[in-house]
Formats: C-alpha cells, sequence, structure tokens
C-alpha cells in the first residue's frame, strides 16, 4: 500500500476477473476513442477484455496487480505479466501484456507503482518485454522514462483492423 496516495495496489487473483475485464476495456475505449476505429475496439474489447480472457490468463500462470481507490475500493488500473507472445521474444524474456490506469490517475505515481510491481515480477528473467501502438506518444514517453528502448515492430490487431506498434524491451537486473 502507498501511503498517502488516492489508491492501493495488490496482487490480483482469479476472483478479480471482473474488475480487470472492466479497467481494461474502459482504458482501451478512453485511450483509442476518436483514434482507432469504434467498431474495432468494441470487437477487440469483447474478444479481449472479457471475464474470461483474465480468468484465462491467470489460469495459465500471467500474473497481475490491481490498483483501487481509496476509499471504496473501486478497481482504477493493472498490471498484467506472463509468458511471452512477441516475435522478438528471447529465451530468458517475459512480457507486460498490459498496464493501464483511468486516466485521473494519470500523473499520481500509480503508472510507476504498477511498473514496479511488474519489474520484481520479472526478476530471474533476462529482459521484460511490452507492445505499444506506435502513435501512443503518452505512453511510449512513459515506458521510456522507465528505462525501455525499441527492439523492433509488429502489426496489432484490434477487432480485425490492423494497427502498428512498437516492441519495447528493458532488460531487468539479476
Amino acid at each position: 500500500m502507498e501511503d498517502g496516495q488516492a489508491w492501493t495496489i495488490r496482487e490480483a487473483g482469479a476472483d478479480d476477473a471482473a474488475a480487470l475485464a472492466l479497467i481494461g476495456a474502459a482504458t482501451f475505449l478512453e485511450t483509442f476513442a476518436g483514434i482507432l476505429d469504434g467498431a474495432a475496439i468494441i470487437g477487440h474489447c469483447a474478444a479481449q477484455h472479457g471475464e474470461a480472457a483474465y480468468r484465462a490468463a491467470l489460469a495459465s500462470g500471467a500474473r497481475a496487480w490491481l490498483a483501487e481507490a481509496r476509499p471504496g475500493g473501486a478497481p482504477v488500473g493493472f498490471a498484467l505479466v506472463g509468458a511471452p507472445g512477441l516475435a522478438a521474444a528471447q529465451d530468458g524474456d517475459i512480457e507486460l501484456k498490459r498496464i493501464y490506469a483511468l486516466s485521473r490517475f494519470h500523473g499520481t505515481g500509480l503508472g510507476a507503482a504498477l511498473m514496479a510491481r511488474a519489474v520484481e515480477a520479472a526478476a530471474g528473467h533476462r529482459r521484460l518485454l511490452l507492445g505499444v501502438y506506435a502513435r501512443n506518444h503518452r505512453a511510449l514517453a512513459f515506458y521510456r522514462k522507465q528505462g525501455f528502448a525499441d527492439i523492433g515492430t509488429r502489426q496489432f490487431d484490434v477487432g480485425g483492423k490492423l494497427y502498428d506498434d512498437l516492441v519495447l524491451a528493458r532488460p531487468v537486473a539479476a
């Protein structure tokens, strides 16, 4: 728990799948409305941000940390790490699948606190990888500030439409 913050962070479990799904869909929509195709966003959120998707990720060994507002405990963000699915992955890598926070909580230190959990979870791995929309300049600035560097590109399917992503990595301290 971060003292004096408007939020707390705890490790999430299967019982938190609904909260992860809510934040996943809400932040994806909030971030990409007016940037990506609306129907593609809806399709992506239905497929990738449903409770079943988060239950499956956690059941397959992924770990998540859920940020909750104080007071009240409403979900406001999360980080999810798991086995890499990126073509640039090498032996010893782990992937930051998602790190999301409602925009109202940007600038509060929540992103850095969630990233710290992801980096801690990556201990024992060689690199922490992630994919990010190439035009998401705010996210790119945050990741670069967190020590990530470009290592490649990929095309990311959002509801049946392809968008260009950058693939980033940062070394994990031994």
